[in-house]
């Protein structure tokens, strides 16, 4: 089957010799290609080339948290493109050093030391190669529903899925039980999550099977590509608990929860902890490519007297890091974690009326302005349905609402949601909207 055939490309919508071209020259990454050819996007919204508008209920790749051509961002990489973009990795520039230093400013002690990169996975790569030289232990423990990147170590931390057909990993990878509430492995006598019982025994298993070189743990506070799971309130700190004792560096991700999207600046401020290394991405450039790894003036000086390196084309660029400032500016302004709660707020009770009106409608769940609904055949058994998330998806791209639906091996699908934070009050509505019309019609066809 063809890329246009497996898209199910609507008729008109472009040329054939474009989707000719996406058989003949494009390699698959990923699931199939959203079956329109889009041409520009602004604010909420992206426009495809038939003239079609599409509200983006996933900010691009979860990363353009400021919309599409936010005029501040489109004034600064005009300015800073025309005047200094790329340089020598050695050398530095001042938009690198002053967002060095408002994010060290943004977060509690004693992170404050900064690396600039690209992506979340390069990001994740640095960390876990800095917790690595720092500990000199290889061991590295993730959950079972992670998603930390398609690069080496990044990959090996990576449970949610392409793990299979690439051959082994490096030695000493370890999954625990993602703590999912909704589906719960270790239950109190009266039903509820026992996610300490959870913890206790997945640290049991990773202690039995480690050579005593335990490093690192990498955890998303709130995972995404997992299914929008949020650990209980107390599972960070009994989490970090367990690296203390065993000598382990706590690595947070916060790719998609960090710069305000949660409703506050970052995820980990409601569970008192802070990480040993933080690292950034995807929303801290606001849709470019800018990362961050954040740590401890103890640890990056650990990491420097046993010759930490991370000498990339792309670190310390000029470019990004101004965008960067601009981000940090707009956040800092319009008071976005503030306005990402209210959002958020309205959001959620948005969705738990269609929870009500819907029994295919298992849970929502999340935090700000990055909420899960996840589908199910019958609230009882919770059993999922791939043609019913993929059916929903699909008609609420023909209505004009973009969605990303996340399909994991025991879970139904669950809609990944994640507006930007400049949405208005009239366009969560409107998704909403669009969202219990796609429900309603494609369950009722599938179910009756």
């Amino acid at each position: 089957m063809s890329l246009a055939e497996s898209s199910r490309r609507p008729s008109g919508l472009a040329d054939d010799a474009f989707w000719s071209d996406v058989d003949r020259h494009l390699v698959r990454y990923g699931g199939g290609f959203t079956p329109e050819v889009i041409v520009r996007a602004e604010g909420s919204w992206v426009e495809t080339e038939g003239g079609r508008r599409l509200l983006d209920f996933t900010s691009g790749q979860m990363s353009s948290i400021l919309g599409h051509a936010h005029p501040d961002i489109v004034a600064t990489v005009s300015r800073q493109v025309a005047t200094l973009d790329h340089l020598f990795s050695g050398m530095l520039s001042r938009p690198v050093v002053d967002l060095a230093r408002r994010l060290a400013d943004s977060l509690p002690e004693p992170l404050e030391k900064v690396l600039l990169l690209t992506t979340g996975a390069e990001s994740n790569e640095a960390a876990i190669r800095m917790a690595k030289l720092v500990t000199g232990r290889h061991e590295i423990v993730s959950f079972a529903g992670s998603w930390h990147g398609m690069t080496a170590a990044a990959a090996g931390a990576t449970y949610s899925s392409g793990r299979k057909g690439y051959g082994p990993t490096a030695p000493g990878n370890f999954a625990i039980p993602t703590p999912n509430a909704y589906r719960p492995d270790f239950t109190t006598p009266d039903g509820a999550f026992d996610w300490r019982k959870q913890l206790d025994h997945a640290f049991a298993l990773v202690d039995a099977q480690s050579v005593g070189s335990l490093a690192a743990c990498i955890v998303e506070p709130v995972l995404s590509s997992g299914g929008i799971i949020e650990p209980p309130l107390g599972y960070l700190a009994a989490l970090q608990q367990k690296c203390r004792e065993r000598g382990m560096l706590l690595i947070l991700d916060e790719a998609q929860t960090g710069m305000c999207r949660t409703g506050t600046w970052y995820a980990f401020e409601r569970d008192g902890v802070v990480p040993d290394i933080l690292t950034l991405s995807k929303t801290l450039g606001a849709g470019l490519p800018l990362a961050a790894v954040v740590t401890s003036a103890e640890i990056e000086a650990e990491a420097a007297e046993r010759g930490f390196l991370f000498f990339t084309t792309h670190v310390s660029d000029p470019l990004v890091a101004a965008v960067g400032n601009t981000v940090l500016d707009v956040l800092e302004r319009d008071r976005m974690d503030d306005r990402a709660s209210a959002l958020g707020d309205r959001l959620r009770t948005g969705l738990l009326e269609l929870q009500d009106r819907h029994r295919v409608i298992g849970d929502v769940r999340g935090r700000g302005l990055l909420q899960g609904v996840e589908l199910v055949l019958d609230r009882e058994t919770k059993e999922g349905s791939d043609e019913l998330g993929a059916g929903v998806t699909r008609r609420c791209l023909e209505l004009g609402l973009h969605m990303n639906v996340v399909q994991l091996r025991g879970m139904g699908g669950t809609f990944r949601i994640a507006p930007p934070l400049t949405s208005s009050e009239a366009e969560i509505d409107l998704g909403v909207e669009i969202l219990d019309r796609a429900i309603g019609e494609v369950s009722r066809e599938l179910l009756g």
